[in-house]
């Protein structure tokens, strides 16, 4: 929990709702613990904005610098390794895939205003980097299998 932020539980604001929200003026940012649910964070509109503000700037700034000069791409793979260490476990050609793949991901949800297809995106590589690292599992998911075991039902069908 950084400095700007506090947690507290969903019922504090509920019930304690004055002293909850002096606390958001303290903080800036407040985790909502929920015992039924995912927790929350609360916020301001004008904190929420600055985020959103930030964020596209160095959305836009990474996809200007990744399409300016020739060295560009080279200088953005000499860099991912820093930013997301796990890169290292990928084949040379996927570090670059994923390179083009996560700019232009972060280009297109900047322009929707939902940077969740970027998360998913940065899960999605790094679980494939944890094969790569792991031998045994690369070796049995890329292994040929000569067992077909037909087609796969609906699973809506299951049910």
């Amino acid at each position: 929990m950084s400095p700007e932020s506090a947690a507290v539980n969903f019922s504090e604001l509920v019930n304690k709702n004055k002293q909850t929200l002096a606390r958001l003026k303290q903080t800036q940012r407040l985790l909502l613990h929920r015992r039924d649910g995912e927790d929350l964070v609360l916020t301001t509109a004008a904190r929420a904005e600055q985020d959103r503000t930030v964020v596209a700037a160095a959305t836009r700034m990474l996809a200007a610098l990744a399409r300016r000069e020739p060295g560009s791409t080279e200088f953005l793979l000499d860099i991912l390794p820093d930013a997301f260490p796990w890169v290292r476990f990928l084949p040379e050609a996927d570090v670059h895939a994923f390179a083009v793949e996560l700019v232009e991901t972060m280009r297109a949800a900047d322009s929707v205003d939902n940077n969740a297809s970027v998360a998913q995106l940065l899960v999605a590589w790094q679980h494939t980097a944890e094969v790569y690292s792991d031998p045994e599992l690369l070796a049995a998911l890329t292994a040929d299998h000569d067992t077909d075991y037909g087609p796969v039902p609906d699973p809506r069908s299951l049910t």
